[in-house]
């Protein structure tokens, strides 16, 4: 398996694999190639690819603000889980914002993805319970879909 940089090259085997995984929410411009293409070139050196079998079978988007890390659409293909692929990349990420002086870092898990959590739950990510998340929507046509 190889680890690395996830380049907007990589958009459309990305795309492939989120639209593999059930449950799995896009946005309609965030999450296209142009949106993907802005996130990557505001930070080029934190978001990740798994390789393996000479295909990707596992992304995050990572990204940060210069205070705060965050983890994006993290996910690895169904036929390649339980392999330590999640893992290896969240550590990646993490090394990567630790070398931009990142000292927190954040995500966001839907409550009704029970592998997602207890994935996060079982490499020591704690859950928050003395927050609320809110959502503004600047644009009514960057509307979510979720894979059946």
């Amino acid at each position: 398996m190889e680890i690395r940089e996830m380049t907007i090259d990589d958009y459309e085997q990305v795309y492939a694999l989120w639209m593999r995984i059930k449950g799995f929410a896009i946005r309609s411009i965030d999450d296209s190639y142009d949106g993907i293409a802005r996130f990557l070139k505001r930070n080029p050196s934190t978001s990740v690819v798994a390789i393996e079998d000479g295909k990707i079978v596992g992304a995050i988007l990572c990204g940060h603000d210069g205070r705060r890390g965050c983890f994006y659409h993290v996910c690895v293909d169904p036929d390649y889980r339980r392999r330590g692929i999640g893992k290896a990349m969240v550590g990646y990420c993490l090394e990567a914002l630790k070398k931009e002086q990142i000292n927190n870092v954040t995500l966001l898990a839907f409550t009704q993805n029970d592998i997602g959590n207890s994935f996060w739950h079982h490499v020591g990510w704690l859950e928050r319970e003395d927050i609320n998340n809110y959502d503004f929507n600047l644009n009514e046509q960057n509307k979510i879909t979720y894979n059946k």
